[in-house]
């Protein structure tokens, strides 16, 4: 017969495995994915590129404004999401599938061009993506002990799409124990019941499972009161990383402008209708006095009888000496100050490094983010071009004797006072 002590050491009951499965699930679900890095200065260096251009519309392992990141190198070439990051619009345009397939899915939204972004950058990005936020030392020591360093690098980590089967596999198995121990638990049970007993012996083992009482337990309290503060601190934090950020914002207008039209099919220089852009800090809404030098003789499209209902806007304004209140897309805070002639006259940025690629725009929509991170990654990166450019010659002068690029930073770009006041 089992004495008191052994029978103690065999008796688990379902309120310790409880909070035991819910451990292992919470281990199970915050666990970071090993892999092996070449690099920890690429990690470093991508995960500042991607939280300051691709934090907004992306996440690593999950879906977004757009796709899930990890495992783009598995389903593409490094060389075409260089091409992709630097200027999606000219990969969709040239009929590439997989990138039309994007742009389908995701509602026609298109990625911000990158041009600033070096080779070197784009490496680093692509080696945060597939290797960052999920690096196990011990791990990565284990296998290379095991041999397996050269097979796991060869084949870039684990893609993202197994990692969720590997997550619900293992959800599995760890129900299937717990099955597994309960039934041991009511063999051992009923073998014990058999068993000469004293009245303390029988009563420990004929216990009952108590749901209340683990529903009440310290463990399960302290358990679900951590997963709850997790999910709402993280959605809160996700909640102040967006606040003022208005990315992807497209209000209707009161005519109905197609930039695709003009800048895009007409081929219109935008200087002709936004013409403070290269002699002040604003490029300007066009009056419709500028509408007019076309539409005094453009009534409709080609084609069409009449006065285009949208174009009779323009004229009722000018008949009624009433401006057109267009509805304002990007809208820095008061608290910045930007120059457009400082960036397009003096800098030579063009248009679309900020706004997209605005000749493909029906209806105009912010682009980029317009965070100050997304400014300052872009003063680090972007080389001042000096050629032919009399405002930097100076400058230039200066700095001949380094063997690094002139770059924005060291200008001045990143002191506070250039933009606040």
């Amino acid at each position: 017969m089992l004495s008191k002590r052994s029978l103690v050491g065999v008796r688990l009951n379902f309120h310790t495995l409880a909070v035991l499965f819910c451990l292992l699930i919470g281990t199970q679900a915050f666990a970071a994915d090993p892999a092996i890095v070449e690099s920890d200065e690429a990690i470093a260096a991508g995960k500042s590129i991607f939280n300051a251009n691709c934090k907004t519309c992306h996440k690593l392992d999950q879906k977004a404004i757009g796709p899930a990141l990890r495992g783009v190198t598995d389903r593409q070439s490094a060389e075409w999401a260089k091409k992709f990051i630097l200027n999606s619009s000219a990969v969709i345009a040239s009929g590439d599938e997989y990138a039309n397939k994007l742009f389908a899915e995701y509602n026609s939204t298109v990625m911000p061009q990158h041009p600033f972004l070096s080779d070197d950058d784009l490496t680093n990005l692509l080696t945060y993506i597939e290797f960052g936020d999920k690096v196990d030392p011990a791990a990565e020591a284990a296998a290379a002990a095991a041999g397996g360093e050269g097979a796991v690098a060869a084949g870039g980590g684990i893609p993202s799409e197994y990692l969720t089967i590997i997550v619900v596999v293992l959800v599995i198995v760890l129900l299937l124990i717990l099955i597994v121990l309960g039934l041991i638990i009511s063999v051992l049970t009923k073998y014990i019941n058999k068993q000469d007993l004293d009245e303390e012996e029988r009563e420990f083992v004929q216990q009952k499972f108590d749901l209340g009482k683990v529903l009440k337990s310290d463990g399960f309290v302290v358990i679900v009161t951590a997963l709850v503060i997790a999910l709402v601190a993280k959605t809160a934090i996700d909640g102040l990383y967006s606040v003022g950020v208005q990315q992807g914002y497209a209000p209707t207008q009161p005519i109905a402008y197609s930039h695709a039209l003009h800048a895009g099919t007409l081929e219109i220089q935008c200087q002709y209708c936004h013409t403070g852009v290269e002699i002040g800090r604003s490029a300007n809404i066009p009056s419709p006095n500028i509408c007019m030098n076309c539409h005094t003789h453009v009534q409709n499209v080609q084609g069409k009888e009449g006065v285009s209902p949208e174009i009779q806007k323009i004229y009722d304004a000018v008949d009624n000496n009433k401006p057109i209140e267009w509805v304002r897309v990007h809208n820095l805070p008061d608290l910045a100050y930007f120059n457009h002639s400082q960036h397009v006259k003096v800098g030579g940025i063009e248009c679309q490094t900020c706004h997209g690629p605005i000749q493909e725009m029906e209806v105009v929509r912010q682009h980029s983010a317009l965070t100050m991170g997304w400014c300052i990654d872009c003063h680090r990166q972007t080389e001042i071009n000096s050629q032919g450019n009399e405002y930097y010659d100076k400058l230039v002068q200066l700095h001949s004797d380094s063997k690094d690029a002139l770059k924005v930073k060291d200008i001045g770009g990143l002191e506070c006072a250039k933009c606040h006041y």
